[in-house]
């Protein structure tokens, strides 16, 4: 199979934010950004291109070319951020990382950036957005899931109806969030507990509306493991309704995550399969 070519493109920090403790904002502008193919979905995202240390990939380029021409060595490592906002007329794309301090690749990286420096990055890629038609909505998800979760808050048509559980670590961490429907939302602090643990919590004690559900839940693997059971198994939510993920995994990095992720989703759909009455 011939690998699709995935172009890199130069974007340029315009500027920086820190809307709370532990998210980073980056506005990314710069000619190539013009028509970029952003706006069909709320998840939209970009895999932000981390080369090695000294390793300069000639430019325009893609993925394949590199991988072609460069020894695996000098590969670079990727890593997928949500498009939290573009402005076509400005040419400005934002995303927001996730920041722990020293821990990890991006979030010390984007910590350190200042306005003018440059930044790679393929996609961008998606594949949901609220569906108008449905009777309500649930969007569920920690931190990593927070840019989409906003995004499809600012879609969702007016007055349709949405349950939000957004797990953070604290106070500190919440943020302002916006759109014309009817939602309720519930800000989950972690306190010390494991990632997904209080969210799995809230969802399954949610009394579910009447009507046609559409989910988006996403986050720490093994609490989407739970809530992809609760909902497609005990509710009967159909696969079609359901957009859901784990964006990340507790005790592995990106790379880690992503050399497992396939085997992972397999064992669960055989879970799912063996639980659900024929």
């Amino acid at each position: 199979m011939t690998e699709r070519p995935k172009k890199l493109t130069a974007a340029t920090v315009v500027r920086t934010s820190r809307p709370t403790p532990h998210l980073i904002r980056l506005v990314l502008g710069g000619a190539e950004l013009t028509g970029l193919p952003v706006g069909a979905y709320t998840d939209h995202y970009v895999k932000i291109v981390f080369p090695p240390a000294g390793v300069t990939y000639p430019h325009p380029t893609d993925l394949a070319t590199v991988k072609r021409e460069f020894p695996a060595e000098q590969w670079p490592r990727l890593r997928a951020y949500t498009v939290r906002a573009w402005d076509a007329a400005a040419g400005e794309l934002t995303v927001e990382v996730v920041h722990h301090g020293e821990e990890g690749l991006a979030g010390p990286w984007a910590a350190a950036l200042r306005p003018g420096d440059r930044v790679l990055f393929t996609g961008p890629g998606g594949a949901y957005a609220p569906d108008p038609t449905a009777d309500w909505h649930l969007l569920a998800g920690d931190e990593s899931a927070l840019p989409a979760i906003a995004a499809a808050l600012e879609r969702l048509p007016a007055g349709a109806p949405a349950r939000v559980f957004v797990e953070v670590a604290g106070p500190a961490d919440e943020l302002p969030l916006n759109g014309a429907g009817a939602v309720e939302l519930r800000w989950l602090h972690r306190a010390g507990r494991p990632a997904g643990a209080a969210l799995v919590e809230a969802v399954r004690a949610l009394e579910f509306p009447p009507g046609r559900v559409h989910a988006f839940v996403h986050g720490e693997a093994g609490a989407v493991k739970e809530l992809r059971r609760l909902l497609r198994v005990e509710r009967g939510v159909p696969a079609g309704d359901l957009s859901i993920s784990g964006y990340w995994r507790r005790g592995l990095d990106d790379e880690g995550w992503r050399s497992t992720k396939r085997a992972w989703n397999a064992e669960v759909e055989a879970e799912e399969a063996a639980a659900t009455p024929a």
